[in-house]
């Protein structure tokens, strides 16, 4: 299978717009894949938490193994091949992990070096061909109100977002640029994917 024929399947609009201006199929599943799966072969693609520290924001990831929040397996398989991407081990957990204590302990427990929301849920279908992810945030950079800022279909949540800026300015602001380059490493791994860049 190339990876063409791959749908790749975002939790957020943001994530889905920049995949399909490189000209990636893809397809809206929601956060924590509450949204029905596409048909075919899926990879789940998007953003990511980093579980330990010196990941930077923008750092891709593509997973060789997928595990939950106990450590238990729920994907293996050959890592897809993005320009750049550090193979890796991904959690799957099923909300969003902010607090650096818990980021460490995952960390400790799972192995897995960075947290998403997806892959678990997309690894029932049988037909998930890996994850690609870019770091956003890490154990030394919360995410802060803005974890909350997405609707359970990966819209934005507007009043989240402005309340967010305005009690937590600087957190807020260092969420958003590094969201930024996050989306950017996550375009140019999508034209990849896409056959469009190398």
């Amino acid at each position: 299978m190339s990876s063409g024929d791959l749908t790749l399947a975002c939790a957020l609009e943001s994530e889905e717009r920049v995949a399909r201006k490189a000209g990636a199929r893809t397809a809206r599943v929601g956060l924590r894949a509450s949204l029905p799966a596409p048909e075919g072969p899926i990879a789940a693609f998007g953003l990511a938490g980093a579980l330990v520290p010196g990941l930077e924001p923008g750092t891709l990831l593509t997973a060789r193994r997928i595990v939950d929040e106990q450590g238990a397996v729920v994907w293996e398989g050959e890592p897809i091949a993005v320009p750049g991407a550090e193979a890796a081990v991904l959690c799957a957990a099923d909300r969003v992990v902010d607090d650096p204590a818990e980021r460490r302990s995952l960390a400790e427990r799972t192995g897995a070096v960075a947290v998403e929301m997806e892959s678990a849920v997309l690894a029932r279908t049988g037909r998930l061909a890996g994850s690609v992810r870019a770091v956003v945030d890490g154990p030394e950079r919360r995410v802060g109100r803005l974890a909350g800022a997405s609707t359970p279909q990966g819209g934005v949540a507007w009043g989240v977002v402005v309340g967010s800026f305005i009690t937590e300015p600087v957190v807020s602001a260092r969420t958003a640029v590094a969201a930024r380059r996050a989306l950017a490493s996550l375009e140019r791994a999508a034209a990849a994917l896409a056959g469009g860049a190398s």
